[in-house]
C-alpha cells in the first residue's frame, strides 16, 4: 500500500505519496501541491526541498557517511586516483584495466588547450582573479570546439576536453600571470602529476615530483569530486535545465563555486589564520570571539551545513595533511597556528557540543599552501575536482525523464495594485 502524507487546508484534506531513497531517506511527493491546492512551499535555501532524484552521490550528515556510486569515499581515498574516481562518477562503475588504460589516453590526447586561446588568456588583466578567468574560458571552448553530430560522442569527448583541458588551463593561467613560459602537459605524467609540473616547473629550476605531494593532490580531489545537491551542482543543473551546452553549465558551477561561503571556503581559512598571525599568532581570542554570540565573527573551517557530526572527508584530509606536512618539512608561521587552533576547538566543549569540528576546508588550505599552491588558486583547484560530479550531475539531469526547465516560485511581499502616476504630479 502506497504510503501518504496529508495536509490539511481550511479543512480540506489532500494526500500526498512519499518517495523512498535506496538508502531508507523519505520524501514528500509535492510536484501537484500548486495544481491541486493553490499553494506553494517555502523554503529559503531549500534546505528541506530535493531537487532531484539522483543515483550518484549518497550523504548522511548525521552519521557522517559520503558514498560515490555506493563506494565509501574513505576507501576511494585509499585505493583509488582521481581519474579512476571521475570514471566511476561519469559511469556509474569502476572500470578495468582497458576502460582505465582507454581513459587516460584520452585525456592525454585532449590535454592541449588550442593556440589561440593563449591570446585570450594575455589579454586578462594581471589582477583578475583565476577563477573569473576559467569560467570565461570554459565557455570559450564551446567556440573552439563545436558540436559533433552524434550525441553520444559529443557528450564523451566534451567530458573529456573538460577534465583534460581545465587542468590545462589552471596551470597555464597561473604560468602567464606570473609572466612565465607555459608548461605543456607531458604524455608520461599521469593527471595529478602532470598538473604540478605544467604549475611548478621552469627552465631554471626542474620541478621534482615527490610521491607524497601527488598521492596528497589526487586525495584532495577525490574528496572534492562530488557532495551531492550543494550550491555549484545546483546551479549547474539548473542551467542546464534550459538545455545549455555542457561548456555553459559547467561555467555556471564555477561562478557559484567562487563565492566564499562554498568553494572560497579554504581560501579563507588561509585568510583567517593570517589574521591570527597579523594579530600576535594566539587563536584564544579568536576562539572566544567565536563563542561569543554576540559578535559576528566565526572560525573558517569549522562546523558544516550538512554534517552534524565530523566530516569525513576532514578525517582523511587531516591525515594526509600530516603526512605532507612531515615529508615536506615545511616551515610555515601560519601552519604553526593551525595546528594550535585545531587542538584548542578540539577540546573546547563548546565547540565539542556544537559540533563544530574542523571540516574538509580546513585542512585542505593548509595542504595546498603547504604544497605551494598560491592563495587565488584554491578554489580553481577545487573546480578541478569537482569537474566529475558537475559533468556527471549535469548528464544525469539531461537524461531525467521526469527532468523539467527549473522554475522556482516566489512569495510575493511588494506594493499591491496601484495606477501610475504622470510625471508632473509625483
Amino acid at each position: 500500500m502506497e504510503q501518504t502524507a496529508k495536509l490539511i487546508v481550511d479543512g480540506k484534506t489532500y494526500e500526498f505519496p512519499l518517495l523512498k531513497g535506496s538508502e531508507g531517506e523519505q520524501a514528500i511527493d509535492i510536484s501537484l501541491l500548486r495544481s491541486r491546492t493553490g499553494l506553494v512551499t517555502y523554503d529559503p535555501g531549500y534546505a528541506n526541498t530535493g531537487s532531484c532524484k539522483s543515483s550518484i552521490t549518497f550523504m548522511d550528515g548525521e552519521k557522517g557517511i559520503l558514498r560515490y556510486r555506493g563506494i565509501p569515499v574513505e576507501q576511494l581515498a585509499e585505493h583509488s586516483t582521481f581519474v579512476e574516481t571521475a570514471y566511476l562518477l561519469i559511469n556509474g562503475n569502476l572500470p578495468d584495466r582497458k576502460q582505465l588504460t582507454r581513459f587516460s589516453v584520452m585525456l592525454n590526447d585532449h590535454s592541449l588547450v588550442h593556440e589561440d586561446m593563449r591570446e585570450f588568456f594575455q589579454h586578462f588583466p594581471r589582477r583578475a582573479h583565476p577563477m573569473g578567468i576559467l569560467s570565461s574560458m570554459v565557455n570559450a571552448l564551446r567556440f573552439f570546439y563545436p558540436e559533433l553530430p552524434d550525441q553520444d560522442e559529443e557528450i564523451n569527448i566534451t567530458t573529456t576536453r573538460l577534465l583534460s583541458k581545465v587542468r590545462t588551463m589552471a596551470a597555464m593561467s597561473y604560468k602567464i600571470s606570473r609572466g612565465h613560459r607555459v608548461v605543456y602537459p607531458r604524455p608520461d605524467l599521469l593527471y595529478a602529476a602532470n598538473f604540478l609540473n605544467m604549475m611548478f616547473d621552469s627552465p631554471v629550476l626542474p620541478y621534482r615530483l615527490d610521491p607524497e605531494v601527488v598521492h596528497a593532490l589526487n586525495v584532495f580531489w577525490i574528496l572534492h569530486a562530488d557532495h551531492e545537491q550543494n550550491s555549484s551542482t545546483a546551479a549547474v543543473r539548473l542551467v542546464g535545465s534550459s538545455r545549455v551546452n555542457l561548456y555553459a553549465a559547467i561555467s555556471a558551477g564555477i561562478n557559484a563555486l567562487w563565492g566564499p561561503l562554498h568553494g572560497g571556503a579554504n581560501q579563507a581559512v588561509v585568510e583567517m589564520l593570517t589574521r591570527i598571525q597579523e594579530s600576535g599568532g594566539d587563536p584564544a581570542p579568536f576562539v572566544a570571539r567565536a563563542k561569543d554570540k554576540n559578535d559576528s565573527f566565526r572560525l573558517m573551517g569549522f562546523g558544516h551545513r550538512v554534517y552534524k557530526t565530523y566530516d569525513p572527508r576532514a578525517k582523511i584530509m587531516k591525515r594526509v595533511c600530516d603526512q605532507v606536512l612531515a615529508r615536506l618539512r615545511v616551515k610555515d608561521p601560519l601552519l604553526d597556528i593551525a595546528r594550535r587552533l585545531e587542538e584548542t576547538a578540539l577540546k573546547d566543549s563548546y565547540f565539542i557540543d556544537h559540533y563544530l569540528y574542523p571540516n574538509v576546508d580546513f585542512y585542505s588550505g593548509i595542504v595546498l599552501r603547504a604544497m605551494g599552491i598560491p592563495l587565488n588558486m584554491f578554489t580553481v583547484m577545487f573546480a578541478i575536482g569537482r569537474l566529475p560530479g558537475w559533468i556527471t550531475q549535469w548528464k544525469e539531469s539531461i537524461d531525467d525523464p521526469e527532468g523539467k526547465l527549473h522554475r522556482p516560485r516566489q512569495v510575493y511581499t511588494g506594493e499591491t495594485k496601484r495606477d501610475f502616476v504622470p510625471l508632473e504630479e509625483r
